[in-house]
C-alpha cells in the first residue's frame, strides 16, 4: 500500500508517515539490529536478524503492492526514526476482517507522542480497508506500550503465560489485545 502524510508530534516537529520504498532497505534492517538491541520487548535478539538486503527489498515490495496491508515508516528530517505495520491475519473469509498491528521506535523517539500518531494513522487505514478487528501482542511487562495501546482503544483480552523465553531462561508473559473498528 502506497501511503504519506505529514503530522505533528507534541515537541511541535514534523514528522513525514509514508510507505516504506526500496530504497528504506538498509535503514529498516539497521533499525531491526537497534530497537532488538534497545528493548527487550521485541521478538528476536539482535544476531537473529539474518535477512539480506535482498530479502528486505523483496518484504518492501510485497507491502507496497499489497491493497491491505501497510508498512508505515516514521521519519524526522529525513531520518527514519520508527515503524508500524498493518497485517492481514488471513484471506479466508472467516478471518479476513482481522488485521494485526506492530510497532517500534528507536529508543531516542520514544515518549513524543509519535508512536501514538503512528497507530491512530495505521488503525484509521485499517477501517478504510474493511478491517473490523485490529490485534497485538505485548509483554506484560510493558507498561509503556500498553498504556499507549489501552489509550488508543485496545482491551486486553487474554494472557499468553511463558510467550518469551530469554537466553538466561527467564520468560515472560505476554497479553493479547484487541480493538474493534
Amino acid at each position: 500500500m502506497v501511503f504519506n502524510t505529514k503530522v505533528t508530534d507534541k515537541t511541535g516537529k514534523e514528522i513525514e508517515l509514508r510507505n516504506a520504498e526500496l530504497k528504506d532497505a538498509e535503514a529498516l534492517l539497521n533499525y531491526l539490529k537497534v530497537t532488538n538491541t534497545e528493548s527487550k520487548y521485541l521478538i528476536c535478539e539482535p544476531d537473529e536478524i539474518t535477512m539480506t538486503l535482498d530479502d528486505e527489498k523483496a518484504f518492501i515490495t510485497r507491502k507496497t503492492e499489497s491493497e491491505n496491508e501497510l508498512l508505515l515508516l516514521a521519519f524526522e528530517d529525513g531520518k527514519h526514526i520508527g515503524n508500524c505495520s498493518l497485517m492481514s491475519v488471513g484471506t479466508s473469509t472467516r478471518y479476513k476482517h482481522r488485521c494485526t498491528i506492530a510497532i517500534a521506535l528507536y529508543k531516542a523517539y520514544c515518549g513524543r507522542g509519535i508512536g501514538r500518531l503512528m497507530l491512530e494513522t495505521v488503525l484509521s487505514e485499517a477501517k478504510k480497508l474493511g478491517y473490523g478487528q485490529a490485534e497485538l501482542e505485548v509483554v506484560t511487562e510493558n507498561l509503556g506500550a500498553i498504556a499507549l495501546y489501552e489509550a488508543v482503544g485496545f482491551v486486553k483480552c487474554g494472557v499468553l503465560p511463558n510467550s518469551m523465553k530469554y537466553r538466561d531462561g527467564t520468560t515472560v508473559d505476554s497479553y493479547w489485545m484487541v480493538k474493534i473498528l
